[in-house]
């Protein structure tokens, strides 16, 4: 941090502590009621999250329908009467997913199909591969089997996400690392081909795809997800006849990267204008489904906060930035771009909030700050206690936020109850019937009030 970064720094954390003594219990009560009364009464993010899902549809990074979805955001935060609406030019993958996924296996003489789905970056597989099947837990199984058992075979990555884990957010981390990078791994040892159990709790027909990515060193080989009941029905089969030939066919294809844009607006501060808040959530989504809780809810709740903030009037003190990211779900591009031109700029970041956990009742927000923050925050967060928001806890904020991170910037993530996103996480049943109304403004609401209070009382510095 250069000395000039050093002492705006010391000049926060010296000048918090008496905002935070001098805190008008009553007037934040009364205006965050406001904000509550303003989304519950007369929001109109479900209605905007509606149309980005039915109108517009799946919004994969270097598709069409993304390139929509920035027309749409751009005009609606301008609709919303921003000060300041900008794109920001980004360079992003290109790939599809063609028009076949096929797969299937023969058990005691009849055809049992299989529901897949291709991670996000597989190579296809140039016609149907046929080939037996070894099915491991982990990728250190690979090493221990060997290459003379796995070569010219289909490594079948039947590992479930922990059931035991309340945090389900944890429970998918500890078995995210199979679909990542078991492709590469399995190569390794003269794989063919990789099958990944779906990533989530829910016992369905529906395969979950998600993001992969290859070493340079090792070939590269085609790669899909598995649903659960069709794992489950693998695993069983294989009990039965460890030799059974299993054939996948994938049509998928990389292009050449191309130019997309995160969407910017702000609401110019008064006293501060060159200090950011930003809040934010992805535009880009997988290209199966509707992309609705992933991470439509995040795009229309950061809006949300905007048309209430306008709604009520309210003055920041410190510039608010509304930012659409793009390229979240396969290189996280827009963060990347949005932080460097910051940082090129010189902008001073004091906090960013991200929601990309799905529109389920908020619970409360995730922080990574300094102890100083984190415990002012603390020191005024029972305000929001009656509206249900009452978790605080230092962890994770966002993939989007989090090229942001430096020694002084706070970085929030919003915490809603995500018991049930994994069961829509990635799949064709990520759809705006899936996102409850109330729930989902009840977030824009939390959102708001922590902008807030986080602009009244400098809490990220």
């Amino acid at each position: 941090m250069d000395a000039i970064k050093k002492t705006i720094l010391i000049i926060f954390m010296l000048g918090v502590s008496p905002l935070i003594n001098g805190q008008d219990e009553s007037a934040d009560s009364t205006f965050i009621r406001a904000i509550y009364d303003e989304v519950l009464g007369n929001g109109e993010c479900h209605e905007n999250l509606h149309y980005l899902c039915k109108e517009i549809g799946a919004r994969l990074s270097g598709s069409e329908e993304l390139g929509e979805a920035i027309l749409w955001g751009e005009s609606l935060l301008k609709k919303y009467n921003a000060d300041n609406v900008v794109q920001q030019p980004v360079m992003v993958p290109k790939w599809t997913r063609g028009n076949y996924e096929n797969a299937y296996f023969v058990s005691n003489k009849n055809m049992v199909r299989s529901r897949i789905t291709a991670l996000g970056g597989s190579v296809g597989t140039n016609g149907a591969v046929e080939a037996e099947v070894i099915e491991v837990k982990k990728l250190e199984d690979l090493e221990a089997i060997g290459k003379e058992k796995i070569e010219g075979k289909i490594v079948f990555f039947n590992r479930a996400m922990d059931p035991l884990l309340i945090n389900t957010g944890n429970a998918y981390g500890g078995a995210y690392d199979q679909r990542s990078k078991g492709a590469s791994e399995a190569a390794k040892y003269g794989a063919v081909g990789t099958l990944v159990r779906s990533l989530t709790h829910a016992q369905d027909t529906f395969p979950h795809t998600g993001a992969m990515s290859y070493l340079d060193d090792v070939p590269r080989i085609p790669a899909a997800a598995i649903s659960t009941v069709d794992a489950s029905a693998l695993h069983h089969a294989l009990i039965e006849n460890p030799s059974l030939k299993y054939t996948m066919e994938l049509s998928c294809t990389s292009y050449e990267d191309v130019e997309q844009a995160n969407v910017i607006a702000e609401i110019t501060g008064s006293e501060f204008p060159d200090e950011y808040i930003v809040v934010g959530g992805h535009l880009d989504s997988w290209d199966i489904g509707e992309g609705a809780h992933d991470d439509g809810a995040g795009i229309v709740q950061s809006i949300e906060v905007l048309r209430i903030l306008k709604a009520l009037n309210y003055q920041p003190r410190h510039t608010i930035r509304i930012v659409l990211f793009v390229n979240e779900e396969n290189g996280n591009n827009g963060g990347k771009t949005y932080a460097a031109e910051a940082e090129k700029n010189n902008l001073i970041h004091f906090a960013a909030i991200e929601s990309d956990a799905g529109g389920f009742s908020p619970r409360g927000f995730s922080f990574e700050a300094t102890d100083d923050a984190y415990t002012n925050y603390k020191s005024i967060a029972p305000v929001l206690e009656d509206y249900g928001v009452h978790m605080s806890r230092r962890g994770w904020s966002g993939v989007d936020i989090r090229p942001l991170k430096n020694d002084y910037v706070t970085l929030i993530g919003l915490i809603p109850d995500t018991q049930r996103y994994f069961d829509f996480h990635h799949s064709k049943r990520d759809t705006w019937e899936n996102v409850n109304k109330r729930e989902l403004e009840l977030g824009a609401g939390s959102m708001a009030s922590l902008v807030y209070l986080l602009d009244q009382y400098r809490l990220g510095k």
